[in-house]
């Protein structure tokens, strides 16, 4: 039995795949999330059991994704169909195309911020000298209609990168703009090391206090690890399904999850010393980068050079993120129902659009529309992370660890005789056991049972 459509695109090169995965894994959790959960959870010892996390989780559901994916070349409801074996699992993949409407729903609103706080940037028009300024701006930008302009703004973006296709649109857009985000973030790195709170800030971040280790550090660390590589919802199986049959699945796995902690990182050597030095605290939390680094960037030298660059970062991150959950719903249309790329994108847009517009209305003329006690944002958030992408992840561990043929597996993952066929048994292990028994505790955590 057979499972390749060779008319399906596929990425052009191995650079390609690579920056489309590593794209897809970066985004604001990496530059936005990663530096206050880090900065909330005692920095060193959080980042120690971060990367622990990646390695125990990360690489092998990315392995999963990956042979599933690129096994079927199909999207995430129909990759779980050929390999059900008539078993009803494809279920799962529809919670996936469903959690990626949910995600780009609220994701899109804090690009739209990350674009609107590029703009002024580049204006100049903000003046963050003191922490009320910091902060009446934030709440500005985020009530009333004027969120709603910048979130449509960006779905235009997204829009257009996705009208161009896999090659001319998702790819290219990869291969471009992965290098200038690390670019951006490696100058950010060595402006770090010229101010007088480098040390203090690279020991925060590098020298573990294990005094400060408790269980919620171990969650937070392990459910970073988890929504840092977009496990969960099928974005990772959709681009797989675009890989050549040369592409190595552990390695390109191994190479997607260093990237995507590299760059945590580097948002890491590239904050905490700026903080550090101009005497802020590193545990401000989601406010870290939308008041509290604004107010660092008043007082450096070149601040509006700076600003502009960090949040033309976050820009990039934010897109690269977007196109790849963009990808989701698209693929599935146009290979579940019929429908042409482009109409199938038209559709997907749009409906992700109603979405958005609703997550930027709910912190102004829609903030007493509280359905289950909260905004839509909010509601829309706690869903998806909390309940659907938890339930995907252990889906599909579950799914490649215990339910696929090991015939496919040994396929898929190149082992030829004995050899590769150690590793092989390690990743079915890590599925089997460690990484439900991981995701299951991330998701008690985050509905709140321990």
């Amino acid at each position: 039995m057979t499972y390749k459509i060779k008319s399906r695109a596929v990425f052009a090169s191995r650079f390609a795949a690579v920056a489309t995965t590593v794209g897809s894994s970066v985004g604001l959790g990496n530059i936005w999330r990663f530096p206050y959960e880090a900065g909330e959870c005692g920095g060193g010892a959080f980042l120690l059991f971060y990367v622990g996390f990646v390695c125990l989780l990360g690489v092998p559901l990315l392995c999963a994704e990956f042979c599933m994916g690129r096994g079927t070349r199909s999207n995430v409801v129909g990759a779980y169909r050929k390999l059900e074996g008539g078993r009803p699992w494809h279920i799962v993949g529809y919670l996936g195309v469903l959690a990626s409407v949910l995600i780009l729903s609220f994701y899109s609103v804090v690009a739209g911020w990350t674009l609107e706080y590029l703009v002024q940037s580049v204006g100049a028009a903000t003046s963050l000298s003191s922490g009320l300024d910091a902060h009446s701006e934030f709440v500005s930008l985020t009530s009333g209609w004027r969120p709603t302009l910048w979130t449509v703004i960006f779905s235009a973006v997204n829009y257009i990168v996705l009208s161009g296709g896999v090659k001319r649109g998702i790819e290219r857009m990869s291969n471009i703009l992965m290098p200038i985000l690390f670019v951006i973030l490696v100058a950010f790195c060595i402006n770090s090391a010229t101010l007088s709170g480098f040390r203090q800030g690279i020991d925060f971040i590098f020298s573990p206090d294990f005094s400060k280790i408790t269980r919620g550090t171990l969650l937070s660390a392990m459910g970073q690890a988890f929504f840092s590589l977009s496990l969960g919802v099928g974005g990772m199986m959709t681009y797989a399904s675009y890989f050549t049959d040369k592409t190595r699945l552990i390695r390109t796995a191994g190479i997607t999850a260093s990237l995507d902690t590299l760059v945590a990182v580097l948002a890491g050597i590239m904050i905490f010393p700026a903080v550090f030095t101009y005497g802020l605290s590193p545990q401000a939390g989601p406010t870290l980068v939308f008041e509290v680094l604004p107010r660092v960037f008043s007082q450096m030298p070149g601040g509006i050079i700076w600003s502009i660059l960090f949040f033309m970062l976050l820009v990039i991150a934010s897109l690269t993120s977007t196109v790849s959950i963009s990808e989701i719903s698209i693929s599935y249309l146009s290979e579940e129902t019929g429908m042409s790329r482009r109409l199938a994108t038209v559709v997907s847009s749009g409906v992700v659009l109603i979405g958005s517009v609703l997550c930027a209305l709910s912190y102004g003329p829609l903030r007493d529309w509280l359905p289950f006690g909260m905004n839509v944002f909010n509601l829309f958030d706690y869903v998806a992370s909390n309940i659907l992408l938890p339930i995907g992840g252990m889906a599909c561990s579950i799914f490649v660890g215990w339910m696929i043929d090991k015939v496919y597996l040994r396929k898929e993952f190149g082992v030829i005789g004995k050899k590769g066929g150690n590793t092989l048994k390690i990743l079915v292990f890590c599925l089997r056991w460690i990484c439900p028994s991981a995701i299951l505790l991330i998701f008690l955590n985050a509905i709140g049972i321990i």
